[in-house]
């Protein structure tokens, strides 16, 4: 009778028997069977014990996949294309949270206004339409603490840039942009009410910490984007050899930056407008640049700071502002244009845009931010309306 024993051992059989040992015929054949029965039995075994295994670990990797899947999905609701899908929860998070997603447009108010004015409207929306994949910040000083008006504020514009998705809208609080930065030491010695260019002065620095701290670019609330900007670190010509601060963009933690801010500080002169601001851009560009005129439409580029044509974003230049609010033959295209700034400074809001004017600014407003147009329309109309009854 065979005897054989088949001893189990993780993942085997093994075969004991003395006819696997012997040399003779007769026996061999028995050791040949004994193993054939072997063969069958363990891949059986094997595959129910593999089996097992593997659908554990796709039970694994299907948990591990929906888990990772969930924490995607959140992170897009705060980046990039699906701005789209973000409801009423943006109004919940805070500056660090929305800059620190990277590439943010930053708009400031440094006036105590609250009702932001239609080229202010405009300038966010048309960066908001421009740049869907970015968030558009508008800080604004007049807000005193941490809770954003909500989008059924009675300031009618207010409501309209808070329903678009990818806008924010929050409290200037220069003492928390400056921590960390060479301002701060400034900012806790000067003394605003003394100050004779106060407004523009605290602009002018602002800018300049939120950029440094979490990059991306700034523009004046009077600037109407038409295209994307390719260039990520950049200064505007606003002539030859003399740069904008109206509009710039930087990488967080960028040196050039950084030195303006010492600069600020050092050279600080609040009475002589602009010292902060354009003439601090062009004194610090000129310490690394040999600054030359510009030949047609090129850009110049000095280390590694694009310094873009006046064509880029003043096209009409500040002598020529009232242009912006003519009716002309033939509307200029812009195809050398990134944006269009509008030169309110100048205009001191002497000349706005009126519906059915025909000027090249309602054109712009009409093309750039539809949403805020339709809302002067209705404006007007209503402002007609009342005007009508009371003559009544």
């Amino acid at each position: 009778m065979l005897q054989t024993v088949l001893v189990s051992s993780p993942g085997s059989w093994v075969l004991r028997h003395p006819a696997c040992h012997r040399g003779d015929r007769q026996t061999n054949w028995k050791c040949r069977f004994i193993r054939t029965i072997i063969r069958h039995r363990c891949p059986r075994h094997d595959t129910r014990h593999l089996g097992k295994t593997r659908m554990l670990r796709k039970i694994q990797l299907c948990l591990c996949f929906f888990f990772v899947s969930g924490i995607l999905y959140e992170i897009s609701l705060l980046s990039g294309c699906f701005f789209s899908y973000m409801p009423m929860s943006k109004h919940f998070l805070t500056p660090e949270q929305v800059l620190n997603l990277g590439k943010s447009i930053i708009f400031l108010e440094t006036t105590e206004r609250l009702e932001p004015s239609p080229l202010v409207s405009c300038s966010v929306e048309s960066a908001a339409r421009i740049y869907q994949d970015r968030p558009i910040i508008l800080f604004m000083k007049g807000l005193t603490n941490d809770t954003a008006m909500d989008m059924n504020s009675s300031y009618a514009a207010f409501s309209l840039l808070s329903s678009m998705k990818n806008v924010f809208i929050f409290p200037l609080q220069m003492e928390t942009i400056f921590q960390e930065t060479p301002l701060l030491q400034w900012y806790n010695q000067v003394i605003p009410e003394q100050e004779k260019n106060w407004v523009h002065v605290s602009s002018d620095a602002s800018r300049l910490a939120l950029i440094w701290k979490y990059g991306g670019i700034y523009m004046d609330t009077d600037v109407i984007s038409i295209r994307p900007i390719p260039e990520e670190s950049f200064l505007a010509a606003q002539k030859s050899r003399f740069s904008s601060n109206g509009i710039f963009g930087f990488p967080a933690h960028h040196k050039f930056i950084w030195d303006c801010m010492e600069n600020f500080v050092l050279k600080y002169n609040g009475n002589i407008w602009g010292n902060q601001g354009p003439f601090l851009m062009t004194r610090m560009l000129k310490t690394i640049c040999n600054l030359t005129d510009f030949k047609g439409t090129e850009d110049h580029r000095c280390q590694n700071i694009s310094f873009l044509n006046p064509q880029r974003f003043y096209p009409i230049p500040y002598p020529a502002w009232g242009r912006y609010y003519q009716v002309w033959n033939k509307s200029p295209n812009f195809n050398n244009s990134y944006a269009l700034h509008l030169w309110n400074f100048m205009n001191h809001n002497r000349k706005a845009v009126v519906a059915g004017s025909n000027t090249l600014a309602e054109k712009l407003y009409k093309t750039y931010c539809p949403t805020t147009y339709e809302d002067l329309i209705q404006n007007a109309e209503l402002n007609d309306f009342t005007l009508s009854e009371d003559v009544v």
